[in-house]
């Protein structure tokens, strides 16, 4: 196929099937995830990788790098997104290694890491602690990266959870080829619904934040989490089990 020549047409079942309402869930666990982590933190980035890069690179030439920037040091932006790189890495070795029947085993990861965080966020001041410290967030960071690694074709990632960009991208994309009579709805469909779950999510997250301290928003969102892997087991991975 040449550059310049028409790509396959978006099927209706890629665009809105089963699997694709299953990844606007999970997406819209993602920007909750991230919305908690923001509002109820110095203001780390665990969705936002390219924020988190930018922000290292701004805030460690800056004069007063540890100061300037509000939320995170360059340092501290480092570690997240090595942390984030980490969750990616341990979840596809996982699905390669014990997950093979269970697509979306990754979930189960990311529940744990969220429970562990919130555990660990009581200890350092109790259930009504207004901020999550940082150890913990660098733990829900790694959850994050975990969860990305939820829809894999030919052992690569299908749809990045909480790359928003990406999506607008190929939303965009989609749009024009069904504006032009090059393509139809579903070439755009698809990527709004994740776009619009990933957005759902924050907007609960922010209401949840703004109701609760940080260890309850984070163990908020490790039990939605934890319910939205039963939901996975029983749309995708018993059906791989059993079929």
């Amino acid at each position: 196929m040449s550059p310049n020549q028409e790509q396959p047409l978006v099927t209706r079942e890629s665009a809105v099937g089963s699997d694709a309402r299953l990844s606007w869930l999970l997406a819209g666990v993602a920007g909750m995830i991230g919305a908690v982590a923001f509002l109820r933190s110095a203001g780390y980035f665990v969705t936002f990788m390219t924020g988190n890069t930018e922000r290292a690179i701004v805030t460690w030439f800056s004069a007063s790098h540890e100061q300037n920037i509000a939320g995170a040091s360059a340092v501290a932006a480092i570690i997240l997104i090595s942390a984030f790189v980490s969750g990616v890495s341990v979840a596809s070795f996982c699905r390669r290694r014990f997950w093979q029947n269970h697509p979306h085993g990754p979930t189960v990861l990311t529940t744990v890491c969220l429970l562990l965080a919130a555990g660990l966020d009581f200890t350092y001041e109790g259930f009504s602690d207004p901020e999550v410290r940082f150890i913990p967030i660098v733990m829900v960071t790694f959850s994050i990266g975990a969860l990305n690694t939820s829809f894999v074709k030919n052992g690569e990632v299908s749809v990045p959870l909480s790359y928003v960009t990406g999506t607008l991208v190929k939303l965009g994309q989609g749009v024009e080829r069904h504006a032009l009579g090059g393509g139809t709805r579903y070439d755009w469909l698809g990527y709004a619904g994740l776009y619009s779950g990933f957005s759902i999510g924050a907007a609960v997250g922010s209401i949840v934040a703004s109701h609760s301290t940080g260890p309850q928003t984070i163990l908020a969102a490790g039990l939605l989490c934890g319910t939205t892997t039963l939901v996975t087991f029983l749309h995708s991975d018993r059906k791989a089990v059993l079929g």
